[in-house]
Order: structure tokens, then sequence, then C-alpha cells
């Protein structure tokens, strides 16, 4: 009986050897598929710090809906100045102040139980151009990885430039220029503060707001755009990207 106790015990090893080794082997090819992922992210993230953008997710799932998008990419030389300024009043009052993360809003929206207002323009500039929309933890935390990389190889200035270039701005309308020219008929270069601001007003939630034919909300969200866009510039919280 210990013979066979012995016998059956010694044939249980080669199936535990052959468990570990395909858990030696998942394990492998996870750790170089996370490798491969944080590489090829960090070549982009290089990469798109020079080279625009050319797609994003977000406008792949529009040309599905709506089919040819309307886009055209300027560089932020060729925007008005106060669209700059009031974007970031509308979205991100203290971008110039963080790396990435505002904790003070983080905290606030944790306070409130809700995430809103928590997202920098830093983090919605990774969303867009690397992720996708939509929540979820995944999501969430590939965005809070990618962010401080971003931030430490892009400048302020061109984190703005992409941003203001792939956001949705309408239904098929993506970026400053080609929402300008529909809503107003005027280059990105030539919007004034109020158009700019009603601009700013819409990107929230873009399918549903309309700069060419605001509603009262969007006419006093775009109102105190300007006050806030005129704030940051008086108090130095637009110098990071200001020529």
């Amino acid at each position: 009986m210990a013979r066979a106790a012995k016998k059956t015990s010694g044939k249980a090893k080669p199936a535990k050897g052959r468990r570990r080794g395909v858990l030696g082997w998942l394990g492998f090819l996870a750790l170089r598929s996370m490798t491969i992922l944080i590489v090829g992210v960090m070549l982009l993230v290089l990469l798109f710090a020079v080279v625009n953008p050319p797609v994003t997710h977000t406008m792949w799932k529009a040309y599905s809906m709506y089919g040819p998008l309307e886009r055209d990419w300027v560089p932020a030389e060729e925007m008005a100045p106060v669209m700059l300024r009031s974007v970031v009043a509308a979205e991100d009052a203290n971008f110039c102040l963080h790396w990435g993360f505002d904790v003070a809003a983080i905290r606030a929206a944790i306070d409130e139980g809700s995430n809103r207002g928590a997202s920098t323009l830093s983090q919605q500039t990774v969303k867009n151009v690397f992720l996708w929309q939509g929540r979820s933890w995944v999501r969430k935390a590939l965005e809070t990885a990618i962010t401080p990389a971003v931030e430490a190889v892009w400048t302020k200035r061109r984190i703005l430039e992409v941003y203001l270039n792939v956001a949705e701005m309408g239904e098929g309308v993506f970026g400053v220029e080609a929402a300008a020219q529909k809503a107003f008929g005027v280059s990105a270069a030539e919007l004034t503060p109020t158009q700019a601001a009603r601009l700013a007003a819409v990107l929230p939630n873009p399918k549903e707001r309309s700069a060419a034919n605001p509603s009262n909300f969007v006419r006093k969200r775009a109102a105190s755009i300007m006050d806030g866009a005129a704030t940051i510039r008086a108090d130095g919280r637009a110098a990071c990207f200001e020529d």
C-alpha cells in the first residue's frame, strides 16, 4: 500500500509541472504584451509631440455614423489666442498650475459624489487621442498612466493645440477650425471673444448644444467663460500657453 501511494504521488508531479509550465508561459505572454503596450504608447507620445495624430477612435466611430467628417487641422498659431484662453477657462482654469491632474478639483468632485469637473484638459486630450469615450475603470486607469507621460513630453501649448484639433464639436465636426467655419463662417484665427466662448461652451455636450443657435444656458455659460478667459489672462494662469 505504501509503495502504491508513492507511485500515485510520483505520477502527480508531471501534471503539476505542466501546470506550472502553462502558468509560467501565460505569465510571460502577459508581461511581454504589457511591455509592448507600454513601449508602443510611449513611442506614440513621443511621435505626437511633433506629428499631428491622423485619426482617433472617436473619429472612426463618428465616421461610421455620419460618413465623411468635417475636420481641418490648424496649428495653435492660426487660432485666435482668445480661443485657447476660452477653452482653458471653460474646462480647466488651473491648466498652467498642475502636472496633469487637478487634485483640488478631484477632491471637490469626491466630496460632491461625482467626477464632474475633475478631468483636466491633459486627461481629456489623452482620452481623445489614445483611448476611447465612455466610462470604465480600464480606460480611466490607462488615462491616469498616460497623462503624466504626455505632460512630461508635450508642452502645455501642444496639449491645447492637439485638444482643439481632435475634440468633437458637433455631429461629424472635429476641431476648432471646422467648428468655427460651420457655426460662424470664419476661420479659427478670426474668432471673436464671444464666438470663442460659445464654442468652448458647447464642448462638454456638442451634440445637444449649439454655438450658432445658442440656448439661454449656452449664452449664460459663454458669458461666464468670457469673464474667465479675461481673468486667467490677467492673473497669469494663461502664461504657460501664450506666445
